[in-house]
This record gives C-alpha cells, sequence and structure tokens, in this order.
C-alpha cells in the first residue's frame, strides 16, 4: 500500500493514492504490454532497485490492478499481468504519453526501446473513432525486432503473425517516434520505410494522428 495518503474525497486524489508512487506507473506500462515475468520487469525498467520493484508489485496487487499466476510446463514460470480493473489504466497511459510526447527530447538511435516505440509512440496515437471498421495490418521492424499490430473495428491489438501485414514499417524505433511526433516521412526516408499500399499508408496516418 502507499506510505502516504493524500486524504481527499476526490477521485485524482484516490487514483493517486493506488498509482501514484514512484514507479508504479512505469510497472503498468509494461504489463499493459502483456504478461511479464519478474526478470522482464526489471530489464524494462532500467534504474528500479529489485526491492522497490517488489514493494510495488505487491501495493498494485492489494489494490487488485495486478494478479501473479504460474505459468504451466513447460514454461514454468511465474508472470505478472494486469487483471481485468487493471486494464482500465491503459487510455489512462495513452493519455500521458499523448501529453509527454510533445515534451520528449530528440531521441538518439539506439535509445529508444523497439516495443517502447511501438506500443508507448505509435499506440499512444490510436484513434479508436478514425479506426472504427477499419481492418489493418502492420508489422514493424524495428532495429531488427519485430512487433505486429492489428486495428480492427476501432480496436488495437496485437496481430496473428500467421497472416500478411497491409503495410511493413522497417527502421529505427527512434525515427518511429519521431513519425509520432509530428516529423515530416519525408525527412526520415534514410531511417524509416513504409511499404503497402497507399490506401493502406492513408489509413495509417488517419489512425494514428501525430502529435506535434
Amino acid at each position: 500500500m502507499p506510505t502516504k495518503s493524500y486524504e481527499q474525497y476526490c477521485t485524482i486524489a484516490t487514483a493517486l493514492d493506488m498509482v501514484g508512487d514512484r514507479w508504479a506507473l512505469l510497472v503498468l506500462r509494461e504489463l499493459s504490454f502483456g504478461e511479464r515475468r519478474f526478470t522482464d520487469l526489471k530489464a524494462g525498467l532500467p534504474g528500479i532497485a529489485t526491492n522497490l520493484l517488489t514493494d510495488r508489485l505487491r501495493s498494485l496487487e492489494e489494490h487488485g490492478l495486478v494478479e501473479k499466476r504460474e505459468l504451466p510446463a513447460p514454461a514454468a514460470r511465474t508472470v505478472y499481468g494486469l487483471t481485468r480493473a487493471g486494464t482500465r489504466i491503459r487510455p489512462v497511459l495513452r493519455e500521458i504519453a499523448r501529453f509527454g510526447m510533445p515534451y520528449l527530447a530528440t531521441a538518439e538511435e539506439g535509445e529508444v526501446r523497439p516495443l517502447m516505440a511501438v506500443y508507448g509512440g505509435a499506440g499512444a496515437l490510436f484513434d479508436p473513432v478514425a479506426a472504427a471498421g477499419i481492418d489493418l495490418r502492420v508489422r514493424f521492424v524495428l532495429d531488427g525486432e519485430e512487433h505486429w499490430l492489428e486495428l480492427r473495428d476501432g480496436r488495437l491489438r496485437r496481430a496473428d503473425t500467421s497472416q500478411s501485414p497491409d503495410l511493413t514499417i522497417t527502421g529505427s524505433a527512434a525515427a518511429l517516434f519521431e513519425l509520432s511526433r509530428g516529423t515530416d516521412p519525408r525527412a526520415l526516408a534514410d531511417r524509416l520505410t513504409i511499404e503497402g499500399p497507399a490506401a493502406a499508408r492513408r489509413t495509417f496516418a488517419r489512425c494514428f494522428p501525430p502529435v506535434g
């Protein structure tokens, strides 16, 4: 539980009592990408002490936002994930990401995790209203790491990789973040390529409007 409370009858204060401790939102950010082992969380949160990560996970579990489960053999490992209540933080994280994006300094090559560029960069820009009735599969190959997203009926989710993509975006994670911040794609041509039909490219631009 948090060591201090705002002790105010206020929805914002109550939410901050639950997720306002240092690192708590970043732990939730990592779990919003999918289930993670403790070591995965530690790797995705450089700088957090092991005992502090343990404390944050315990607090979030007590608040009913995070759950721990044991995977069966052959995986046989403990993973953490968001509960049904915890998934309600996803749109909050998306709006915080949109708020913070204009204040980001230009990223250096190799500084951005591909996972973060896809889900925390492009994913934060997703407009469900613009995506209503749209089916689009996007394959990202960033710094040699592959991720897939699918738009379907106004929802964004991980895509089934067994089918062909409508668009393939290849290049650096830093360049994808620059695209998300509104940099003209032509200025990124040597660092990021978008392959696919013109109609699919227009759909992507409409459903992921940049924050400038």
